[in-house]
């Protein structure tokens, strides 16, 4: 497809002198404004309120966005690559801005299909080819700290949320009405669309010969860190990428499904105790995940680099199961426990998008990281789906059974632990790409360039 000259490669590889240090903020400028997504539970109540939804219901638009993520992404993956990063970012910026001017015409009208065509379907495609537009980038620019690039924008996606809960919140006032939510969705898609701008303005890719200063090229020192590459059609053939795919998928589903029923799922969880929460402060817990998922996207991910991706996840994996049995053991009989508990399982969920894109990089090599990663994301879809489904469909089910509190969440806990384990198995099975599947050098080479 043809590229207009503005947003193609060729017009933003940057020239000599340039600073690296300029990438990550134009990655963030994309990844703080979608990762929005991750305060959708603010809207919720007052959605069902408004237009007479269920829980289930008014959670369709945030599952069908990550579902449109995961598949954007792996469709797009490879446009990504070819196109460069001003072509994928501005792409994305239309359709996530475009998906709330949408969603707020839907509530406006009382059409709720509309809402979740526009901030599901077409947010969700924004989100998607935004989520990977930098990936690559960073890796080409920070090739001898990958963990860390990758870690400083994905944390943007994870933090989103801090600024957007208490913003959403202020907006909608503690008795929202119609077209308070709609005039919401407007302000926030105009808003949206000029500071994701910045970053399409921003961006620049390296020079085929750039290399940071004081480089030296190395053999790989770890047994899980190649130098070869791979390409994302041999990826896919490889058990590596299944078994990450198991992994993500898990360990997202885990997280997803306290997220994105945070703010309901907290007040449900201390109503008729000696210390209820009230909105104003589940819209603070909402934050507060927020903050800790977006700097375990950059903490846990920059730690991969010195202790290895493999073992980085069996601690994400490992020790959010016993997070997970902690909370289903304590119930709501300490507030402290419950918060900090969903606090670090959150900081995993973070610590995994962001470690994932190095730990590509190291069994797969630099050559289609974009793609490869894109494909892998619609683990993301799967689990946006199954956590939400999970959570509300067990809650709903138990709140029409009569049961409150603690016990409309049970059995989603154990599930959860459950999973976390057989993504902890999945994890010990990786090894290392075997040699059938790496890509001649000079083919490589040449396909990096494209």
């Amino acid at each position: 497809m043809a590229v207009p000259g503005f947003l193609a490669r060729s017009r933003i590889v940057a020239p000599p002198g340039w600073t690296r240090w300029l990438v990550p903020p134009a990655a963030l400028s994309i990844h703080l404004s979608i990762g929005q997504a991750y305060a959708w539970s603010v809207f919720k109540t007052p959605l069902e309120k408004t237009l007479g939804l269920s829980g289930t219901q008014s959670g369709l638009p945030f599952q069908l966005g990550i579902v449109m993520l995961g598949l954007s992404a792996a469709f797009g993956g490879t446009l990504v690559e070819k196109n460069g990063p001003r072509w994928a970012m501005a792409v994305a910026t239309v359709c996530f801005s475009t998906g709330f001017l949408l969603a707020a015409l839907g509530v406006a009208t009382g059409q709720f299909w509309l809402v979740v065509a526009g901030y599901g379907g077409v947010g969700g495609i924004g989100l998607g080819i935004g989520y990977i537009s930098p990936v690559s980038t960073l890796i080409k620019w920070f090739p001898d700290r990958p963990g860390m690039a990758t870690g400083i924008a994905i944390m943007g996606f994870g933090g989103g949320a801090l600024i957007a809960s208490p913003w959403s919140s202020a907006m909608l006032g503690s008795s929202p009405a119609t077209g308070d939510i709609a005039t919401a969705f407007l302000i926030h898609g105009i808003v949206y669309a000029v500071f994701m701008t910045m970053g399409v303005l921003i961006v620049r890719v390296p020079a085929d010969d750039w290399r940071p200063a004081g480089a030296v090229k190395q053999a790989a020192a770890k047994p899980l860190i190649s130098t070869a590459n791979v390409s994302a059609a041999n990826a896919l053939k490889t058990p590596q990428f299944w078994c990450l795919w198991i992994v993500l998928c898990l360990n997202v589903t885990a997280g997803i499904g306290i997220l994105e029923k945070a703010a309901p799922m907290i007040t449900d969880f201390f109503k008729g105790t000696s210390a209820p929460v009230g909105a104003a402060s589940a819209a603070g817990f909402v934050a507060l995940l927020s903050l800790t998922n977006m700097l375990g996207r950059f903490v846990w991910s920059s730690t991969s680099d010195l202790v290895g991706r493999k073992n980085i996840y069996r601690f994400y994996l490992g020790v959010g199961a016993l997070l997970y049995l902690v909370i289903a053991l304590t119930t709501n009989s300490s507030k402290l426990v419950f918060v900090l508990c969903a606090m670090l399982i959150l900081s995993f969920y973070g610590g995994g998008f962001a470690t994932l894109p190095a730990y590509l990089k190291d069994l797969f090599g630099t050559y289609q990281v974009g793609a490869i990663h894109g494909r892998l994301l619609t683990a993301w879809s799967a689990a946006g789906v199954l956590g939400p489904l999970i959570v509300d469909g067990i809650a709903d089910s138990q709140k029409a059974a009569g049961k409150t509190g603690p016990d409309l969440y049970q059995l989603s806990f154990w599930i959860m632990i459950g999973l976390l384990v057989v993504g902890f198995v999945a994890n010990e099975c990786v090894r290392p790409v075997k040699e059938k599947f790496h890509e001649p050098a000079g083919e490589a080479a040449v396909g990096s360039e494209a």
